[in-house]
C-alpha cells in the first residue's frame, strides 16, 4: 500500500517579512537561515512537522519579487511559484509593522489567481502596537488575518490550529484524529504552590517529583490524560514563576523561559495558588501574563484543606481577582487539595467549560442586535466636541473571542467606553473569565477634505 502524501503547507510573501523565522518556529527547530538582510532564503526549504497532531510538509520559499525571469530574483520567484503550485495551503506572510505594501497587494492578487487556499499571516505583532496593520490586511480580500510574532512565539499555537482546520482530509487517515487532538493545558504558578502534586493527583500516579523544597520542577514536562468523557488532555507541568529580579541562576532562567513558552503554547491555563498563603502580587502578574497571551484561565486554590476560615479566604481571593483582573472578569475558581484529592473532580469540567467559552463564536446578526441595544443604553461619547459614530461590529475570530467595531473615528473611542462594550459583551453572551479582544477601526468620511 502506498503511504499517504503529507499535506503541503507553503510559506510565501515578499522578502524579509519573517518567513524563515516562522518556518523554523512551525518546524520546531532551526532549519532555515535567518537574518535581517532581505533575500537570505534563495532556495525553497522543506521539513516535516507535526502541527496539533497532524503531520505536514512545510516549504519555506524565497521572497516574492517582481523581476525579469533571467535575473536571480526572477529565478527565485519562479521557484516560489513552483512551490505554491504544490500547496494544499499557502501561508501568505505580511510584516504587520510595515503594514500592507503595494508589493503585498500585487502578490495577494497573484495568489488569488492560483486557486489555492490561502491563510493570511500578519507577522511581527509583538505586543499590541501592530493591531491597526493587522486590520488593514482585510483589504487584501484573503479572509481573516492571523497575528503572530514568529520571533517570540506569540500567536503560533493559534496559527497551528488555523492551519490544521484548513487542511484537506485524506481518506487513508482517520478523520477523527484532528477533532480528537488533545486539549493543551498548562499548570502554572509560583514555586511550591503544589503544581506537580496536582498533576500527580490528576494522573493517579507519581509522575512528577514533588517535595517541600521550592523549585523541584525545572523543565516544562508534558503528559497526557483523559477526562471523565474520555477526551484527551495534554498536561504540562512547569517550573515555578518568580519575580524577574529573583531569577538569577542560568538554569532557573531557562526553566522560567520554558514555563512561559509552555503557557504560550497552551489553550487553557490553570493558575495554581497556595490558598493557605493567600494571593500574592506575583500571582496577579502571572494572571496578567495569561490574559496578555489570550489564554483561557482557571484559578485553582490548592491546599484548601489547610485553610482555617474558608469563607473569608475565598471571599478575599475572589475580590482581589475581580479588582485586579478586569480583563478576566468571572474567571472560574476551583477550591481543592491536591494532597488529599478533595475537589479534584471539579477541575477538569471547569477546564472544558473555559475552553468552550474561549472557542465561542457569535453570529453577526446577534452581535449587531446587541450592539444597537448597547449604543441606545449608553450613547457614544463626545470626542473633540463631536459624537463618535460607531456603525457595526463583527467577530474576527475566537480563541480568544475577538471583535472589531467599525465606525467614523472609532479608533478614538475612549478606554472607559471600550470597557463598557467589553463588559456588556461578556454579560450578554456569557463569556466569563476569558480574555476578550475589542479592536476599533475607523472608516474614512468621503466628505472630509484631508488637504
Amino acid at each position: 500500500m502506498v503511504p499517504p502524501r503529507l499535506p503541503v503547507v507553503v510559506i510565501a510573501g515578499r522578502p524579509n517579512v519573517g518567513k524563515s523565522t516562522l518556518f523554523n518556529r512551525l518546524a520546531g527547530r532551526r532549519i532555515a537561515l535567518v537574518a535581517d538582510t532581505p533575500g537570505v532564503t534563495r532556495d525553497s526549504k522543506d521539513a516535516e512537522a507535526q502541527l496539533r497532531g497532524r503531520m505536514v510538509r512545510l516549504i519555506d520559499t524565497a521572497g516574492l519579487e517582481e523581476a525579469a525571469p533571467e535575473t536571480l530574483a526572477g529565478r527565485m520567484r519562479a521557484g516560489s511559484a513552483s512551490a505554491v503550485s504544490l500547496a494544499d495551503l499557502v501561508l501568505f506572510v505580511l510584516d504587520a509593522r510595515a503594514g500592507v505594501t503595494p508589493a503585498d497587494e500585487h502578490f495577494g492578487q497573484w495568489l488569488r489567481r492560483q486557486g489555492k487556499p490561502v491563510l493570511l499571516v500578519a507577522n511581527k505583532v509583538e505586543g499590541r502596537a501592530a493591531g491597526a496593520s493587522i486590520l488593514d490586511a482585510y483589504s487584501l480580500g484573503l479572509g481573516d488575518p492571523v497575528g503572530v510574532s514568529a520571533e517570540h512565539g506569540e500567536g503560533v499555537a493559534n496559527l497551528m490550529s488555523e492551519i490544521v482546520d484548513r487542511l484537506p482530509r485524506e481518506p487513508v487517515i482517520d478523520d477523527t484524529a484532528d477533532e480528537d487532538r488533545p486539549l493543551k493545558l498548562a499548570i502554572v504558578g509560583r514555586p511550591n504552590a503544589g503544581k506537580s502534586t496536582l498533576i500527580n493527583r490528576l494522573l493517579g500516579t507519581e509522575r512528577m517529583i514533588t517535595g517541600p523544597e521550592p523549585g523541584l520542577t525545572r523543565d516544562a514536562v508534558a503528559t497526557t490524560l483523559s477526562d471523565d468523557q474520555g477526551r484527551a488532555i495534554e498536561l504540562v507541568d512547569t517550573a515555578g514563576l518568580r519575580r524577574r529580579a529573583r531569577v538569577e541562576q542560568p538554569l532557573e532562567k531557562m526553566s522560567v523561559s520554558s514555563a512561559i513558552q509552555a503557557l504560550k503554547m497552551a489553550e487553557v491555563v490553570v493558575l495554581t495558588l497556595d490558598a493557605a498563603g493567600g494571593i500574592h502580587d506575583q500571582d496577579l502578574q502571572i494572571a496578567r501574563l495569561i490574559e496578555r497571551e489570550g489564554r483561557a484561565c482557571i484559578v485553582a486554590l490548592n491546599k484548601w484543606d489547610a485553610v482555617a476560615d474558608r469563607n473569608a479566604a475565598r471571599k478575599a481571593i475572589i475580590e482581589r481577582l475581580e479588582d485586579s483582573l478586569a480583563q478576566m472578569k468571572g474567571v472560574a475558581v476551583v477550591t481543592l487539595s491536591a494532597l488529599t484529592g478533595a475537589g479534584i473532580d471539579r477541575l477538569l469540567p471547569a477546564v472544558r467549560q473555559a475552553y468552550e467559552v474561549w472557542n465561542k463564536r457569535i453570529p453577526t446578526g446577534e452581535l449587531n442586535r446587541w450592539f444597537e441595544h448597547a449604543l441606545q443604553a449608553h450613547q457614544t461619547p463626545l470626542v473633540s466636541g463631536r459624537r463618535l459614530k460607531l456603525r457595526y461590529v463583527t467577530q474576527a475570530k475566537a480563541r480568544p473571542p475577538t471583535f472589531v467595531v467599525f465606525g467614523t473615528r472609532a479608533e478614538q473611542t475612549p478606554e472607559d467606553y471600550s470597557r463598557y462594550l467589553v463588559n456588556s459583551l461578556r454579560d450578554t453572551f456569557k463569556l466569563p473569565g476569558t480574555p476578550i479582544r475589542l479592536q476599533l477601526r475607523g472608516t474614512k468620511n468621503p466628505f472630509v477634505n484631508d488637504g
